[in-house]
């Protein structure tokens, strides 16, 4: 079956919720996901609870479909395996703290001399204006500012 993002790759720099369950529905709409998790830790939602097979629920939920490329960005070698890895890639996609992203020189108009095609997706929980910013943001906080809590 022919799936509308067969041949789209997208690249992720992602934890938690809000990127992964946005890089899932690229999956399964047909993109391949390559997943960047830190070496040793990975993504902090691999340890919410041991469900399946002794993974997480969660992880292996909203992860499913996807490829993972453990890669310290924060190293020479590492973050140039990930700039060729972005050369050739459709989209990235990333939740990392806010000004993180741009700081590793990953921002759009870093990366768009490599690569002009490449769409970059910068996921926050309070946007790219306004005075919160640059602020981290997760599910329980934001239930608390709401007032759900």
């Amino acid at each position: 079956m022919i799936r509308p993002l067969d041949g789209i790759t997208v690249v992720s720099l992602e934890h938690a919720v809000a990127a992964p369950f946005c890089t899932r529905q690229l999956a399964d709409l047909g993109a391949r996901v390559i997943k960047v998790e830190r070496p040793g830790s990975g993504d902090f939602a691999r340890g919410y609870d041991q469900r399946v097979e002794g993974q997480s629920s969660h992880f292996t939920w909203i992860n499913r479909s996807k490829e993972s490329l453990a890669l310290d960005v924060k190293q020479p070698q590492a973050k140039q395996a990930l700039l060729d890895l972005l050369k050739t890639a459709d989209v990235l996609v990333q939740n990392l703290a806010p000004g993180a992203a741009a700081r590793m020189g990953l921002s759009y108009t870093a990366l768009k001399a490599h690569n002009p095609k490449l769409i970059v997706c910068d996921i926050s929980g309070y946007g790219a204006d306004g005075p919160y910013r640059d602020k981290k943001a997760y599910d329980l906080l934001i239930q608390s500012e709401a007032g759900f809590l």
